[in-house]
C-alpha cells in the first residue's frame, strides 16, 4: 500500500468501527448513515478525486507544449483538495504531478519553497506560486484554452 491510501483506508476503518458499534447497539440505520459518511470522507482525501497525475518531466513537457498549468500536489493535502474541487471540471486541463510518486517533483516543490513540500505549487510558464487562488488558477487555464 502506497501512503497516498493511508489515510484514506484509515478513515474508513475508523467508519467501520463506528458502524459496527452501533450495529450492536441496535441501531442499523445509523450503522449505515456513519459508514456512509465515512467512506465519502475516504473516499475525498483519497488519489481518486484527481485526474490522473504525469511525471514531473512530462508536465514540464506538456505545459511547454500547451501552456497550461503544472500543479504539484499530494494525496491528502486539505488545501490540494480545495483547489481541485475549485476547478471542477477545469482539472482535467492541467498537468497534475503526485509529488508523492516522483522525487522530481518533489525536488521542483522543495526548489521554489525554500527546500519545503508546500503544496498545491502552481507552474505557469516557468513561474511558480505557492497555494494560489483557484480562481488565479482558472484565469491561467483560461488563458491558454
Amino acid at each position: 500500500m502506497t501512503r497516498a491510501w493511508i489515510a484514506p483506508s484509515l478513515i474508513a476503518l475508523c467508519g467501520a468501527a463506528l458502524a459496527t458499534v452501533q450495529v450492536l447497539e441496535d441501531s442499523p440505520g445509523a450503522a449505515v448513515g456513519v459508514l456512509l459518511l465515512f467512506l465519502a470522507l475516504a473516499g475525498a482525501t483519497s488519489p481518486l478525486v484527481f485526474p490522473r497525475s504525469v511525471g514531473a518531466a512530462e508536465a514540464q513537457r506538456r505545459s511547454a507544449a500547451d501552456g497550461r498549468p503544472v500543479v504539484y500536489w499530494r494525496p491528502g493535502c486539505a488545501y490540494c483538495l480545495r483547489l481541485r474541487a475549485r476547478l471542477g471540471r477545469e482539472a482535467r486541463r492541467v498537468h497534475w504531478v503526485d509529488i508523492w510518486r516522483d522525487p522530481e517533483g518533489a525536488a521542483a516543490v522543495r526548489a521554489v519553497n525554500g527546500g519545503d513540500e508546500t503544496v498545491p505549487t502552481v507552474v505557469v510558464a516557468g513561474r511558480a506560486r505557492t497555494n494560489p487562488d483557484p480562481e488565479w488558477v482558472r484565469e491561467q487555464i483560461a488563458a491558454h484554452h
